[in-house]
Formats: C-alpha cells, sequence, structure tokens
C-alpha cells in the first residue's frame, strides 16, 4: 500500500509521488502519516521531513520551513514556504 505524497513550495512542485510514510515536523509536534490516515490539517515548523520510500527504509531528508500540511483520502500534501 502506498501513500500519495506531495510536497510544493510557492516556486514549484518539488516531490509528487508513492511513498510508505512521511514524518512532518508540526507546530504541535512531528507526526507520521501512512496510507489510509484520517483527514487532518496542521501547520508546519522549520525541520526535517522525513521520507521513507518503503518500510524499513532509511528516510530522505527535505528541510522545510513553515507552512501547512493537509491530510485527505487522497493523500498527502505539504505546502511549504521553503524546502531544500
Amino acid at each position: 500500500m502506498a501513500l500519495h505524497f506531495e510536497l510544493v513550495t510557492p516556486e514549484r512542485l518539488v516531490l509528487s509521488e508513492e511513498v510508505h510514510m512521511v514524518v512532518v515536523p508540526g507546530t504541535e509536534g512531528e507526526f507520521g502519516v501512512l496510507e489510509g490516515h484520517a483527514p487532518f490539517m496542521s501547520t508546519v515548523k522549520d525541520g526535517a521531513l522525513k521520507v521513507y520510500d518503503r518500510d524499513g527504509a532509511e528516510p530522505r531528508i527535505i528541510q522545510v520551513e513553515g507552512g501547512f500540511a493537509e491530510v485527505s483520502e487522497t493523500g498527502l500534501t505539504v505546502l511549504a514556504e521553503k524546502a531544500h
């Protein structure tokens, strides 16, 4: 099972792919999202967004600065002010 994940900044679409899990640095604390997660919205703080391509894999780390995260029935979208 895969989670559709998109990372977007005002300048560009950074990432759009199927992944196993994403851990987001939320302002209320980190949270992980897998396929089938309940709908949810959160603000994002500056920090490391961790993308796991498959179960047990080492995460890809993407530094994000601010923004919002939305989990919906179609997947996870992170709208970040900056991503690098």
